[in-house]
């Protein structure tokens, strides 16, 4: 039995390393431009919901733990200055960072405030923050339905009893079920991925449910 070389071992490795590296970087640039958008769209009261459309939050779960990492990464800043303050090459680095941290957390939060669910003319918009954007046309929704789901440490898209199941869950939970016609390509991390439902959480159900109503009997 022949075995590589362990310079062709790592040439054969490369790539897919490389290829991790760079899926990694665009993720990185993505997130942080959704951020900074988040901020934009937050300023000037521009919420991303289509003509037409309703808009429906999610963050009620996930709001107070948010808020609550936000007080105190702005209390942390003046306090971790003040204790580096006589040593400028530490205190400036240290400071940056600071700044950037609460505006990135500060970005989060408001990106589940700036991107709602969407349920309108064309369909439905399934949404987590800026990382996950799902459009749903009428045509291929087979129902929706209230369905309470809660799972811990759950893996985002998972096998369930109606197919291929993406679940953009607050808090753990989700309590509305989207159940298509048909599979519907989105994109995870990434990398494309099919998907034959959708479990979501939607902090007004009723309201949810009756947009719903008002374009699928």
């Amino acid at each position: 039995m022949t075995h590589p070389a362990p310079a062709d071992a790592a040439v054969a490795e490369a790539p897919p390393r490389r290829s991790r590296v760079l899926r990694f970087a665009r993720m990185a640039v993505r997130a942080e431009i959704g951020i900074w958008q988040a901020l934009y769209r937050w300023i000037f009261r521009r919420p991303r919901v289509p003509d037409g459309a309703s808009g429906f939050a999610y963050h009620a779960p996930v709001i107070t733990i948010l808020m609550i990492f936000i007080v105190l990464s702005a209390v942390e800043i003046p306090i971790i200055d003040l204790i580096v303050h006589p040593w400028p090459w530490v205190r400036i680095p240290l400071l940056i960072a600071g700044i950037w941290g609460l505006t990135w957390m500060i970005g989060l939060a408001l990106s589940y405030l700036t991107r709602p669910h969407a349920v309108g003319p064309d369909g439905i918009r399934a949404r987590l923050g800026a990382d996950i954007d799902v459009d749903l046309p009428w045509d291929v929704i087979a129902s929706v339905e209230r369905s309470r789901d809660v799972a811990e440490k759950a893996p985002k898209v998972r096998e369930e009893e109606h197919g291929r199941t993406l679940a953009l869950r607050m808090a753990n939970e989700t309590n509305v079920l989207i159940v298509l016609e048909q599979p519907v390509t989105t994109r995870l991390s990434e990398e494309p991925v099919d998907i034959d439902a959708v479990r979501l959480w939607t902090d007004d159900l009723d309201g949810f449910l009756d947009a719903v109503r008002t374009h699928i009997p």
